[in-house]
This record gives C-alpha cells, sequence and structure tokens, in this order.
C-alpha cells in the first residue's frame, strides 16, 4: 500500500467527514462522523482515530478543507487549499461519473442542485433556510413516528398508495401529516407521501426554472434513504444514480483538489501529533465600534491567537496586533 497520502475534510452542521486518498486516487479510508456541535473535537477524533490506526508510515501530502467548517478546520489542520461545497461536490461527481450533468445534494441542514456541462459547473443553487427541504426534516418525522431513521426508506418503499402531503412548510407538514395519522393512514403510505413532498419541494426550490438532464447523481447523508431515490426517479420520470460513497462526496472532491494543488509542493499540514497536542478554543465578542455590530470569532491555538473574522470592515481579522480593548465603545 502506498505510503504517501490526500487528506479530504468537510464540516457541517451535522456531519464530518473525513477522506483518505491514496496516489492513485483510491480511497483508503472514509469516516462519517456526527458533528454534534463541537467541529473541532470531533474532527480531532477523527484524525487521531486515523494516527493511531497507521502511525508514522502515513505521510500526509496534502490537505483540503470544504463545508461550512473548511476555514475553522484549515486553521486546525494547516490545509493547502480551501473550497466551497459547490466545487468540491462537483469535482467528486465528476471523478465518478464523468459526464454528470446534475447532481442533487441534499444535507442534515441544507441542499443544493449543481449543473454540469463538459466537466464545467455552468449553474448551482442552494437552500439554507427552509427545513422541509432537509435532512432533518425526515429525521424530526422519524422521531415522531418512533421509527429509527435507518428504517425510514425501506418501510416507506413498501408502500401501495401514498398520501399528499404540503411540503412547502416544515410547520404545515408536520400538521398534514399528523392529520393523516389520524385519518388511520398506512404508516408507509404517510412516509413515502412524506418524501414526495421533500422531493417536490427540492423541485420547486432549487431546480425553478432548470432543465435538469441526464445522469443525475444524488449525493449527501439523505441519498441513504431509498424511498427518496425513488421519490425523485417517479417525479423526474428518470433513472438516479447513488454513488457508492454518496455521504462523503465533498470529501472525496476535496482531496482530490488538495492533490492537485500541491503537485511538487511541501505541504502545509501540521501534523497528527501537533494536531491532537493542541489546544484549540473559540472565542467570539461583539464589536460596537460601529452601527454594524458585527460578531467576531477568534480561534487560538494553546491560548496564542491565530485568526479572527466576522468583521466587516476587517479591522480585526486583518490586524490581528488589534486588541478588543481598543474598542471605544467596549
Amino acid at each position: 500500500m502506498s505510503k504517501d497520502f490526500f487528506l479530504g475534510i468537510d464540516i457541517g452542521s451535522v456531519s464530518t467527514n473525513v477522506v483518505l486518498l491514496d496516489q492513485s486516487d483510491r480511497i483508503i479510508e472514509s469516516m462519517y462522523l456526527r458533528t454534534q456541535g463541537k467541529p473541532i473535537e470531533i474532527l480531532q477524533k477523527a484524525l487521531g482515530a486515523l494516527y493511531e490506526k497507521y502511525g508514522d508510515s502515513l505521510r500526509i501530502k496534502g490537505v483540503g478543507t470544504t463545508g461550512s467548517g473548511r476555514h475553522l478546520a484549515s486553521l486546525v489542520v494547516g490545509a493547502d487549499i480551501v473550497k466551497n461545497e459547490i466545487t468540491a461536490h462537483a469535482k467528486a461527481a465528476i471523478f465518478f461519473v464523468p459526464d454528470v450533468r446534475t447532481i442533487i445534494e441534499i444535507g442534515g441542514q441544507d441542499s443544493k442542485i449543481i449543473l454540469i456541462k463538459d466537466r464545467i459547473v455552468i449553474d448551482f443553487a442552494m437552500n439554507t433556510i427552509c427545513a422541509a427541504g432537509t435532512g432533518s426534516f425526515l429525521d424530526r418525522q422519524a422521531e415522531r413516528l418512533n421509527i429509527p431513521i435507518e428504517k425510514f426508506g425501506e418501510i416507506a418503499i413498501k408502500s401501495q398508495n401514498p398520501v399528499r402531503i404540503a411540503g412547502r412548510c416544515a410547520v404545515f407538514a408536520e400538521s398534514d401529516m399528523i392529520h393523516k395519522q389520524q385519518l388511520g393512514h398506512p404508516c408507509e403510505d404517510i412516509l413515502f407521501g412524506l418524501c414526495l413532498a421533500m422531493a417536490r419541494n427540492y423541485l420547486a426550490n432549487l431546480a425553478k426554472g432548470k432543465s435538469l438532464e441526464s445522469p443525475i447523481l444524488f449525493q449527501g447523508g439523505v441519498a441513504a434513504n431509498i424511498a427518496m431515490k425513488k421519490a425523485f426517479e417517479q417525479l423526474l420520470g428518470t433513472q438516479i444514480i447513488v454513488p457508492k460513497y454518496y455521504n462523503v462526496m465533498g470529501a472525496i472532491g476535496i482531496a482530490l483538489l488538495a492533490k492537485e494543488r500541491t503537485k511538487g509542493l511541501i505541504t502545509k499540514f501540521r501534523g497528527f501529533e501537533s494536531i491532537n497536542g493542541c489546544k484549540f478554543e473559540t472565542k467570539g465578542f461583539e464589536c460596537r465600534d460601529c452601527s454594524n455590530y458585527c460578531e467576531v470569532v477568534g480561534f487560538y491555538s494553546n491560548g496564542n491567537l491565530v485568526a479572527r473574522w466576522g468583521d466587516k470592515c476587517q479591522k480585526y481579522s486583518s490586524n490581528r496586533n488589534y486588541h478588543i480593548e481598543n474598542s471605544k465603545n467596549l
């Protein structure tokens, strides 16, 4: 086995995904962990597990970070490249299906659509506002019905007469679902009705005015739900492809980009022992120097300030020596 590897890290609000890629682009390890509101701690745990398994034979030649926590993760590990989720997911999709035209990506707290032509992203849209179009919506309803989310799909796919549920709003959808329960509809019909409602919500909000051409890939944690795949296929009238590594595609994409970026260069990776031996923390405060009232976050390593962000004027982010005490309104 090759001893030179590339790390891809995708930190989101729900999951933290880590992928280890070798020089031949083979996926050696893939990790899917719940972020649990502790992205730094979970990332250290994941990297610690990799180091414990492979030890010093694991030589990292490049690291990339993506996801909503990509900048934070970059400071923790010493990333060579930082890219948004659109770029990372598209890179992975093209790697597995070179002629892919459409990517449906649904995670725990957001969803995306990416349109590709000739291996180039030509359009995209994201939904980070409405819970009805995300995995948390299905999680919540499964919990209400006392059904493990892992069993959701296999139960829903048995539906013979799915009920119609209003899926434009999570609150209305839940009320509608309760009403269907009270009327005595079978559980599988309600569950698949929820899948159809979520798929309709996604297509109405993100795909409106867009042409969804095949091949279509379904990525993100929700792609594990076989009933959601069936719902999209039913509404679109075409086959949907769920890749083997559907839940860590962002991490794969950024690992591939890290490999390209570091060709012939020395990586900025801090090292496993250094990362796990450090105490990382963040501290926030509200700047009142102007009417923006920016919420500034400082990132510290072993008590030393490393970076700040969140200020529109970049007073703090561009100058680490500018102390909070200098602020006239504090």
